[in-house]
């Protein structure tokens, strides 16, 4: 059985982290089969902010640009045709694995020109099949942070856990999300949410 971590707080009032919330599970019975953070593997991107783009002096279709890691200030080669001064932009430092290859960037020559890392599209961090231009983050979003929340607030990410339990077949009280939200609540994981049950006003005269 599969849930969110959001879904499961529908019904569970509880500050407990997804990893606590897991081992809670194994413990009362319930084991945890897998638990997908879909932010784990860009844990290591950053949002970048793009001072210069020019033209690259051996190429017309590529882009010289510098761009602020929050840090250092990075010289990096660029194909896509929205790369500009201006914009905040997913930003891939030599030694971060890139999603779509698996692979570690590393510093390279583009045309004779160094390039010492990536501005990422959709595609390349498995966001989307996009990969016509790099990703652009909202203006506000602050260089040199981690780039999950940045991603979050654009629409391209959810950051809500998914767990996947394993029910056997003698625990029909755990086959639903509430079901799973009330046991928590009572092994003292948080707190049941109940809603109130209002009375059915009767229409009709009943002999009963």
């Amino acid at each position: 059985m599969k849930f969110t971590l959001s879904w499961l707080k529908e019904h569970l009032d509880t500050d407990a982290d997804t990893a606590t919330i897991a081992e809670k599970l194994t413990a009362i019975g319930l084991e945890v089969e897998s638990v997908t953070d879909p932010g784990a593997g860009l844990k290591d991107f950053v949002v970048g902010e793009v001072i210069t783009a020019e033209k690259h002096p051996n190429a017309d279709k590529l882009r010289l640009c510098t761009v602020n890691d929050g840090k250092d200030i990075l010289q990096i080669v660029c194909g896509a045709p929205n790369a500009r001064a201006g914009i905040k932009v997913v930003l891939a430092r030599p030694g971060t694995i890139i999603p779509a290859s698996g692979e570690a960037l590393k510093i390279g020559k583009i045309r004779d020109v160094e390039s010492r890392g990536m501005m990422c599209s959709a595609r390349e961090l498995l966001l989307g099949e996009d990969h016509d231009g790099i990703i652009e983050l909202k203006p506000g979003a602050k260089t040199g942070a981690p780039v999950m929340a940045a991603l979050v607030e654009a629409g391209l990410l959810a950051d809500d856990p998914l767990f996947d339990v394993s029910i056997t077949p003698n625990r029909g009280d755990a086959a639903s999300v509430y079901g799973i939200a009330r046991d928590l609540a009572a092994s003292g994981l948080g707190t049941l949410k109940t809603d109130k049950v209002e009375p059915v006003a009767g229409k009709f005269p009943c002999p009963l």
